[in-house]
């Protein structure tokens, strides 16, 4: 069976008969063998999924949405296409889960930049799909989100984001926004820092994964 986004996949070395699974959402101009190579770090109970987003920028390259620039060199966001893709990841959750044996209440979206964007929006506007996140290097973007997301029941969410606080790419001040807005949602979350740019820090790799055995 053809899925909808082409995918690679580690099996658990623990198998039940449904597994909890998690999601890897890579960057703009990225691919799923980006951190789909930290993938034999991650908990051996968990099925590890890494997505290849859907727009070909050519030369292994791929993007969730365009990311344009005006005369002026500001950028700015195809929010059209970023929202096709929450959409479509979304149905890719339920290919998964109709595909192996994942159990449909342990999802967990890790989405590094672009990933970790529509990770946010995807688990905002759809909380029955994911109960938790990991996410890397990005932004809240409520447009992104589905009309009247905050009326969603946030009650099985849990949220780990993490920025480095000299990311050239991603302000900092960006990531900031999205605590006190989950704060007042409910939201389970977790922020922290890192004293490196836009990246993963070895030191984020291991919080998010003992995050990960912490709320199995």
């Amino acid at each position: 069976m053809s899925l909808s986004l082409h995918h690679l996949v580690r099996e658990p070395k623990v198998k039940l008969d449904k597994n909890p699974f998690l999601v890897l959402l890579h960057g703009y101009g990225s691919n799923e063998e980006d951190l789909f190579s930290f993938a034999t770090e991650l908990p051996e109970e968990y099925y590890v999924i890494s997505a290849r987003a859907p727009y070909d920028m050519m030369y292994g390259s791929y993007a969730w949405y365009a990311i344009n620039f005006d005369a002026d060199e500001n950028k700015f966001s195809d929010l059209d296409q970023a929202r096709e893709s929450r959409d479509l990841i979304v149905k890719f959750i339920d290919e998964l889960v109709a595909t192996y044996p994942l159990d449909a209440e342990k999802a967990t979206l890790v989405g590094f930049s672009q990933g970790c964007i529509l990770s946010y929006s995807v688990a905002m506007s759809y909380p029955q799909k994911v109960q938790r996140v990991v996410g890397m290097s990005g932004y809240f973007n409520e447009e992104i989100a589905v009309d009247n997301y905050q009326t969603n029941d946030f009650s099985n969410l849990q949220i780990f984001a993490s920025h480095g606080n000299v990311d050239q790419v991603v302000p900092v001040e960006w990531a900031r926004k999205a605590k006190p807005i989950l704060d007042n949602l409910g939201i389970k979350n977790i922020y922290k820092e890192y004293p490196v740019g836009h990246g993963v820090a070895p030191q984020n790799f291991y919080d998010f994964r003992n995050w990960l055995n912490d709320t199995m």
